[in-house]
């Protein structure tokens, strides 16, 4: 199995895509949300994939930059289901709000002769809180994160040998999570920004996290290895560095700060 991080910044980032990745296992692939525009469809076709490869989605929330990417994946799908090169069946999960969302969006956005293969072809899943579904023929578990601004689910999914890996969105991490997260063998966190620089970037009024506060959560729910994501985009260059720096000394697992199209083992 791996991961491929399609996008790790966040919503207003300039320099890299916003978060989205693909989990992968024996050629099934599930796309996990799709940034915030068709720059998705670069950054599948520069991953090695194409949109026909997504065989299934998970959207954790209706914001911008985690919707609308999904869009121009679906638009896509049609398009090659009209040219008669693809006719496999999608399925696309998120709670109630989003998958509604969604559709309305297509409907609205499309052309009739797109939505007729949308309709036969892309089939739509709510998924409620606690709720276990078959994805890349594995059980995951979706969890409402009780989020604060926007209703968002993350998901945990069982690896092979008892092993497990978790995503607990965007936002801090929010006690509700512990009975899905403690113990993961891989934790998905977001990291607005280094803590050093909470003052520059504002992380707490946003709502989100610092490296130093997404690797103690890590390091107290006994998590083996962290995957850091949704930051900051002002020091690409330096920041796998700095952000290392900065959370090792909370965290004692194994610490990735991965870049756009990085591409990790879940077998480590």
């Amino acid at each position: 199995m791996k991961i491929t991080m399609l996008g790790t910044g966040h919503a207003m980032v300039t320099e890299c895509y916003n978060t989205c990745f693909i989990i992968s296992d024996h050629n099934r692939n599930f796309l996990v949300d799709g940034g915030g525009g068709n720059t998705i469809l670069r950054q599948i076709k520069y991953a090695g994939f194409h949109c026909t490869d997504m065989h299934e989605i998970f959207i954790t929330h209706k914001h911008v930059d985690h919707l609308m990417g999904i869009i121009w994946i679906i638009r896509t799908l049609s398009q090659q289901m009209a040219k008669g090169n693809f006719s496999e069946e999608i399925h696309v999960y998120g709670h109630e709000q989003v998958i509604t969302l969604v559709q309305d969006l297509l409907e609205k956005l499309l052309l009739k002769k797109q939505l007729k293969y949308i309709h036969q072809y892309i089939h739509f899943h709510t998924v409620q809180n606690h709720e276990t579904r078959r994805i890349l023929d594995r059980n995951v578990t979706f969890f409402d994160i009780q989020s604060t601004k926007e209703k968002q689910f993350g998901f945990t999914m069982e690896l092979d040998n008892h092993k497990k890996l978790t995503c607990c969105g965007d936002e801090p991490f929010n006690p509700c999570e512990k009975q899905y997260a403690e113990n993961s063998t891989w934790l998905l966190h977001e990291a607005f920004c280094l803590y050093a620089q909470a003052d520059i970037f504002s992380p707490y009024e946003k709502h989100h996290s610092t490296v130093k506060d997404a690797c103690q959560t890590a390091e107290e729910l006994g998590v083996q290895n962290l995957i850091l994501y949704h930051t900051e985009d002002t020091n690409l260059k330096n920041r796998k560095q700095l952000y290392t720096e900065e959370g090792s000394p909370y965290f004692h697992g194994k610490l990735y700060i991965p870049d756009d199209l990085e591409v990790i083992s879940l077998s480590e």
